[in-house]
């Protein structure tokens, strides 16, 4: 990119301000740059690796300096853009090594702080960095401080204007394009990520048309200092349309390359595009084999005009072993196990067996405690790459307050993607269950065809901001014992919208609901199968299934439908730490219409703690209207969003 300016202020070396605007989307985007994994810490406890002061203390010749940044800036958003850039304020309680480290860092910063500046469109914007009161341009090659107390740098950050962009000139492939349409329409502000984006976003729609080879051929600002405005000019070639060659592997050890390939669906002769790219990384990522993805494209088309492309793949662990918990005071203590391979047969198949053991401390009756144990076999790309098969076998026993059920069931299933964001899933399933409730101790045998519709437009499935999900179920169902034929039929749909800039504050919504046809008589219906509510998954407050209608003896005797709702105000208080107030409601009745005559409410507030793996789940709430001898409130834990 090319920046020239005219009237430049003294102080700022323009020789290097055209590499700015690069140096800003790489500090924007690159996480390397803005921090280091040096250990695992949850809580500021260091939970495995080495914390950043057992690594400082291996600096060689360590020097250790105090910093203060200073600017005249008023928008606390460039405050914070500039406090954020400077890794001599980011590692201030770090060590650096050697005289000469100290002064590298210093010019560094420069660098990263005129970046900033760049990025909120502050082109006439001065640093000057001092170290132990001196310029940093005026020390020697090889400077030495006093090191009896730390080294004093001083920041010094004259912010300027703000950039307005006054002329938008856009030529070769892109020159019929609206400026407007990537944020440059004349008057807005003329950021140089703004500018970084708007190019991307031109090769990027051009190379979705078919074109693997369009590049920005142009990209230039000039900025006029005495108007405090800039004209911009980006410029495009398109290249020709070629569709996908070859596809090749490397990389792979004992998943075959070909599965791979198949997996990918990226087929030779079908049409190039960015988004089938990045869709076949996500693929092949999900399926948990691989430790990395990478798919590179060839400089050149292949004589027969196609686009050659190599996946590139490296191998996780084949085995993996863990263990997890779970807590809530309504619920309980429970503790689970897993072990799994991922590869079984070269073509990703997973097999994975666990256990678990719930409700612990609730009891002191080791027999009415939740116990489970399984096995499921998973084959990826099953007659076809959109296709999944599973298999498992499931035994468990169950004792919330309503019933104790004993019960084992097998399931043979496919899912479908129909495409990126629609799934269909077909199973059959057989279940044998005891139950001991209020119709008394009854067994069962039932086969069942569930059928599942998903679709997910979530932008994010562990912590979302937009879209929604919804999902519809439906599983018609024969009890051989009693001759009974019964099907249920569920549907679910949550959504999500964020407020503000940055997303700061997400507003969360779930609504749920379900009945029985053929339920006339709830004793012929396995417990498991019948209708509950309450607890952690549904309504918040009340312990896990204790709504449900009652008989004469107040006893839990399940429904044939219900309903439940909940809404979050998700509201982010630091790039960590979030709160969270919530309302779940929900009803369950004796007949296939809901009885919303009996609705049960529970409110109250959560904790999130974000970390790579999805936020850290931490509820307090309170029934609203709780039932005679009932709960009185519940706090519950785990991992992600509750929904």
């Amino acid at each position: 990119m090319q920046i020239r300016g005219t009237a430049p202020k003294p102080g700022i070396a323009y020789r290097r301000v055209g590499t700015m605007l690069v140096v800003a989307a790489a500090f924007a985007f690159s996480p390397a740059l803005v921090s280091e994994a040096f250990a695992f810490k949850l809580f500021g406890i260091t939970l495995w690796g080495k914390d950043d002061e057992s690594a400082s203390d291996q600096v060689p010749d360590p020097v250790r300096y105090d910093v203060t940044l200073t600017t005249d800036a008023s928008d606390p958003d460039l405050k914070e853009a500039l406090e954020n850039s400077s890794r001599l304020v980011g590692d201030k309680d770090r060590p650096v090594s050697g005289d000469l480290g100290v002064v590298v860092k210093a010019r560094d910063d420069r660098e990263r702080l005129l970046a900033a500046l760049f990025e909120k469109a502050r082109y006439g914007g001065i640093v000057t960095i001092r170290v132990d009161g001196r310029n940093i341009d005026d020390l020697p090659p090889n400077p030495t401080f006093n090191r009896s107390r730390p080294v004093p740098v001083t920041i010094s950050v004259a912010a300027g204007p703000v950039f307005k962009v006054r002329e938008v000139q856009f030529g070769g492939d892109a020159a019929r394009r609206n400026p407007a349409d990537y944020d440059l329409a004349p008057g807005q502000t003329a950021g140089s990520l703004t500018i970084i984006k708007a190019g991307d976003k031109i090769v990027e729609q051009l190379k979705s048309e078919g074109r693997p080879l369009a590049k920005l051929t142009t990209r230039k600002v000039i900025a006029d200092h005495r108007t405090s405005t800039a004209d911009i000019v980006l410029a495009a070639e398109g290249g020709p349309v070629a569709p996908i060659g070859d596809v090749g592997v490397t990389g792979e050890e004992a998943v075959r390359p070909g599965f791979i390939q198949r997996y990918s669906r990226l087929n030779k002769g079908e049409q190039y595009s960015p988004e089938a790219l990045r869709k076949a990384g996500e693929r092949l990522r999900a399926l948990g084999v691989f430790s990395s993805v990478t798919i590179h494209e060839a400089d050149e088309l292949a004589p027969d005009g196609t686009l050659p492309m190599t996946i590139e793949v490296s191998e996780g662990k084949r085995r993996y072993l863990g263990i997890g918990a779970q807590y809530s005071t309504t619920d309980g203590f429970g503790i689970n196990g897993y072990w799994g391979h991922r590869n079984l047969f070269g073509e990703a198949e997973a097999l994975r067996i666990e256990g678990s053991v719930g409700r612990l401390g609730e009891t002191t009756n080791i027999g009415d405690l939740d116990y489970s144990a399984g096995i499921t076999f998973t084959k990826p790309g099953a007659f076809v790459p959109a296709a999944t098969l599973r298999a498992s076998v499931l035994a468990k026993t169950e004792n919330p307050d309503a019933y104790t059920a004993k019960l084992v069931t097998a399931s043979l299933g496919l899912s479908y993607e129909l495409s990126d964001l629609d799934t269909i899933t077909g199973a059959g399933e057989v279940s044998w269950e005891r139950d001991d409730d209020a119709f008394g101790n009854n067994s069962y045998l039932t086969f069942s065809l569930p059928f599942q519709y998903d679709r997910d437009a979530r932008d994010n499935k562990f912590d979302p901001t937009e879209g929604y999900r919804g999902m519809l179920k439906a599983t018609p169902s024969y009890e051989t014992y009693n001759g009974t034929f019964f099907s249920s039929f569920e549907g679910l749909i949550t959504g999500y919208h964020a407020l503000g800039a940055e997303d700061r504050i997400i507003l969360a919504g779930k609504l749920a609901a379900g009945f029985l046809v053929g339920a006339d008589d709830l004793q012929n219906i396995p417990a498991t199968r019948r209708f509950f509510a309450g607890g952690g998954g549904s309504v918040r407050g009340f312990s896990y299934q204790e709504i449900s209608p009652r008989n004469a003896d107040n006893e839990e005797t399940g429904g044939a439908s219900y309903v439940t709702a909940s809404f979050e105000t998700r509201i982010r208080v630091t790039d960590t730490i979030g709160i969270v107030p919530f309302i779940d409601v929900g009803t369950v009745s004796a007949d296939i219409a809901p009885d919303f005559s009996d609705i049960r409410a529970g409110a109250g507030i959560g904790v999130r703690y974000s970390t790579p793996f999805g936020p850290l789940r931490l509820d307090f709430a309170v029934p609203l209207n709780k039932y005679e001898g009932g709960t009185d409130f519940g706090i519950y834990a785990g991992i992600g969003q509750s929904f």
